[in-house]
């Protein structure tokens, strides 16, 4: 599949078929990949976090300790299901189901610290990213962090990892922050924006 953005028929065919389509529980890629995203926050508490894309929730869990409120959002019904049952007893976690952008929430303007776009933007078609970040940067608190999480593999989405980084990166640049080169590693890049 490709061009278009990804719509939640594909993501709940593929969470029908498994609960963890992608290992996030189970795989030493994602261990790595979240250990190295937890570690671009630079031990900061977070006022009010923003997750799009949060799947099961597994990353959920783990900004939900570093945020004093955090709303999830994820284009499918059932991994939601999912990422409520392991954060139930978790203060202050949100969860919303929403295609993105069209259905961003309405946020306050300047109202987030942190947001966290992991293994998404991908999915999304060029236009789509530029709007989503639109969204994303109108939420954007002046002392925000935002951290975009990318597979740099061979993928059939509507950009490649690198493709889709670099246009988000864009769009912040053109809004005034600071941008500065991707941790890379292997299968994965996190680009950490000021």
């Amino acid at each position: 599949m490709s061009g278009g953005s990804w719509p939640a028929e594909v993501f709940e065919r593929l969470y029908a078929g498994s609960a963890d389509p992608w290992g996030f529980e189970t795989s030493a890629y994602e261990r790595a990949k979240y250990a190295d995203t937890l570690a671009a926050l630079d031990g900061r508490r977070y006022r009010s976090g923003l997750e799009l894309g949060c799947s099961i929730g597994v990353m959920t869990q783990a900004l939900a300790a570093r945020c004093d409120a955090l709303l999830a959002i994820d284009i499918s019904a059932t991994a939601l299901a999912h990422a409520r049952t392991r954060c139930a007893a978790l203060p202050g976690v949100r969860f919303v189901q929403a295609t993105l952008p069209d259905e961003l929430p309405a946020l306050d303007g300047n109202s987030c610290d942190l947001l966290v776009l992991s293994e998404l933007l991908y999915f999304l078609s060029p236009d789509d990213i530029d709007r989503l970040m639109g969204g994303v940067l109108a939420a954007s608190a002046p002392d925000a962090v935002i951290l975009l999480v990318n597979w740099t593999g061979t993928t059939n989405t509507p950009c490649t990892g690198d493709e889709a980084a670099e246009r988000a990166r864009a769009c912040c640049a053109r809004a005034g922050h600071r941008l500065s080169g991707p941790l890379r590693r292997e299968g994965y890049r996190v680009d950490r924006i000021a």
